[in-house]
């Protein structure tokens, strides 16, 4: 087994997960926007500022998964901030969890994703939100499987670009 490590993300971390941020989403979705709505959704999600934020917030963590040394998993929960009329102040949120294409199918998503469910769930079970696009049917599988159900939808923007998500809940 390759050597693998999931740990959590500093303030050092800042550039590595900018570009790992830029990678993954580009590699997976890339495909389906203008390049002037790819860059300037990568430059708000992925910029320093936002991410500088996220690390220094005690209410958010984010994660960086090495495999034989190299950043190839990337995680990003917090206080949900999805527009549902059921969440509340106490609902967190998986708000973002990717994987480098050639990490993919090796069963590293779920040891990421398991190591992002213990801490939302680190003071007892909680309600954990997150979106998924609503053509990512191996997403919408994959966390149908821990207890997620579809409970709403909304419009995702990149750029100019608006995509119909599905809202996922798990019941705490």
């Amino acid at each position: 087994m390759q050597d693998v490590i999931i740990r959590r993300a500093v303030a050092g971390d800042l550039e590595t997960l900018a570009q790992l941020g830029r990678t993954t989403f580009s590699e997976t979705f890339g495909h389906l926007y203008p390049p002037q709505d790819l860059e300037v959704f990568l430059h708000a999600a992925y910029g320093a500022d936002y991410l500088r934020a996220a690390l220094a917030d005690p209410d958010r963590a984010a994660w960086l998964m090495e495999q034989n040394g190299v950043a190839v998993g990337h995680a990003l929960a917090g206080p949900c901030d999805l527009p549902h009329p059921e969440v509340g102040p106490r609902s967190v949120e998986l708000k973002r969890l990717y994987l480098r294409r050639t990490a993919q199918a090796q069963g590293l998503g779920a040891r990421l994703f398991e190591t992002v469910l213990a801490w939302l769930d680190r003071d007892g079970p909680q309600d954990v939100w997150l979106g998924v696009w609503s053509d990512n049917h191996g997403a919408q599988r994959f966390y149908r499987r821990y207890g997620f159900v579809p409970v709403g939808e909304y419009g995702f923007a990149v750029g100019q670009t608006i995509d119909r998500e599905f809202i996922f809940r798990r019941l705490g």
